[in-house]
């Protein structure tokens, strides 16, 4: 197989914003999702981040947090008619090209609302979405039991998880009040993914599906 370059450095980042700059197709649109219900949340820090990498090419980014949001507990509800806000989440998921989705991890698993909010959503809404991971945690191990169940739940949704993932550790360590984060690492990873969802977000848009094939199977592991 052709070895497949897809590092990030200075002048080939400029070099893919330029070209996405000049695509005269709607921008690409990523959706972070945080599955905490925190107000002060870690993940959401987490996210931003990540998004923050996102946005340095011309993308429409957004992050959505379940807690402003109405969502029934699944198979709660008498009929199957959806509330006004499943159906709005279900739309801005469905109308995402690239999703970031970043949960806590609470006694070695995804938080209850996000497993509740992937109960909520169809195969429909996530299908061949290309979606990155973000694990946070309290502990020193990190989120790994989160990310490993995640990565199934999107592989079920059939989904293009990416490989790489972000588990941050110690988050009250690692995070400052302001959202910032102690760990430059750590930091670089989440700008990472942030702009691997894009890369491939806007190269699933523009090329056939054979030829997206081996640019994934050449996507680098950390």
């Amino acid at each position: 197989m052709k070895e497949v370059d897809l590092s990030l450095g200075t002048s080939k980042k400029a070099g893919a914003m330029a070209h996405l700059q000049d695509d005269p197709k709607p921008p690409i649109r990523i959706t972070g999702i945080c599955g905490s219900l925190q107000p002060k949340s870690t993940t959401k820090m987490a996210l931003s981040i990540a998004l923050k990498g996102a946005s340095e090419y011309d993308v429409s980014t957004r992050l959505v947090e379940l807690r402003d949001y109405e969502l029934d507990f699944y198979g709660k509800a008498d009929s199957e008619a959806n509330s006004p806000d499943v159906t709005r989440l279900r739309t801005e998921i469905k109308e995402s090209h690239g999703i970031i989705i970043g949960s806590p991890e609470y006694h070695g698993s995804l938080s209850g609302a996000l497993k509740n909010m992937f109960d909520l959503m169809s195969i429909e809404e996530f299908e061949g979405k290309i979606v990155a991971l973000v694990g946070v945690a309290g502990g020193h191990i990190g989120a790994i039991n989160t990310l490993n169940t995640m990565r199934t739940i999107g592989r079920n949704m059939h989904c293009w998880v990416l490989p790489q993932d972000v588990s941050v550790a110690q988050s009250a360590r690692t995070f400052n009040e302001d959202g910032t984060l102690n760990d430059p690492d750590i930091e670089q990873r989440l700008l990472d993914i942030g702009r691997q969802v894009v890369k491939f977000a806007s190269l699933q848009q523009k090329i056939k599906q054979d030829d997206f094939m081996k640019l994934w199977e050449g996507l680098p592991t950390w």
